[in-house]
């Protein structure tokens, strides 16, 4: 998540853009625009964003989009950092209930279907992954999302230390995979073609460059056909969560055992 470091407006002595996240500053009864709203502003960069990607939305895109004058969303949102702290809790939401707290199905399950939840609101959302993140969580829906993993991990055994590190890896983990599924559809759309044919034209320059005795194991690789064969929705989220989730267990263990 990214934080803006501005001095506070509102004598609370946190950073404006989480003044901002909370409620925790007035904002003007009326603006110079009928109608302009804090959370028009947070819609229409939102809108800008998913349609045309992160680097479109600016203050002055923004107040295009509303019809309003740049310097009126001043008075609503004082930089353009912590109107991307407020479009990210806008796309993160709260978290949606996990039946596995409410079943009690355990650590592992909790923490697989956080996991799932957390990529479902990124595969929507995939301009959210280009804010850059400058800290640990402090907008009200991220704060939410942590709680939740943490609550997922109750009964596991771990410190609390622990606990903070496991989901740090699972969520560092969801947010690659999206930022590389990301990569590739923008690559898919730049092209024009489908995500196999981005591969196969990958696997055809890569073939044309490689020296079998320099680089074995990607001839291997490729002399196999691997590549080329249509792998299961998901395959690769599951494969990688799975191995997470089992060095976690593996972890868990160690500890339960000295």
């Amino acid at each position: 998540m990214t934080e803006n470091s501005s001095a506070s407006s509102g004598g609370t002595g946190l950073p404006a853009s989480i003044e901002a996240a909370w409620g925790l500053r007035e904002r003007p009864v009326k603006g110079p625009k009928p109608g302009l709203t804090l959370d028009r502003i947070v819609d229409a960069a939102v809108s800008v964003a998913a349609s045309e990607g992160l680097p479109a939305v600016s203050m002055g895109r923004v107040a295009k989009e509303l019809g309003a004058s740049t310097m009126s969303l001043y008075r609503y949102v004082s930089a353009k950092e912590e109107l991307y702290v407020l479009m990210q809790e806008a796309a993160m939401g709260a978290p949606e209930p996990l039946p596995a707290l409410e079943e009690g199905a355990g650590w592992r399950e909790g923490l697989r279907q956080w996991a799932w939840a957390q990529r479902r609101v990124f595969r929507r959302n995939l301009w959210a992954l280009r804010i850059p993140i400058a800290g640990p969580p402090a907008s009200p829906h991220s704060v939410a999302w942590w709680e939740q993993g943490l609550q997922t991990l109750e009964g596991s055994g771990l410190r609390e230390g622990d606990r903070i590190s496991v989901i740090l890896l699972v969520s560092g983990f969801v947010r690659n995979e999206a930022l590389l599924m990301s990569d590739l559809t923008a690559a898919v759309e730049a092209k024009g073609v489908s995500a196999q044919e981005v591969m196969a034209r990958w696997e055809r320059t890569v073939r044309r460059l490689i020296d079998p005795v320099r680089h074995p194991a990607l001839s291997r690789l490729l002399d196999s056909e691997v590549m080329s064969e249509p792998d299961e929705p998901d395959y690769d989220f599951v494969f990688g969560l799975e191995r997470v989730l089992d060095g976690v267990e593996v972890f868990i263990g160690k500890g339960a055992e000295s």
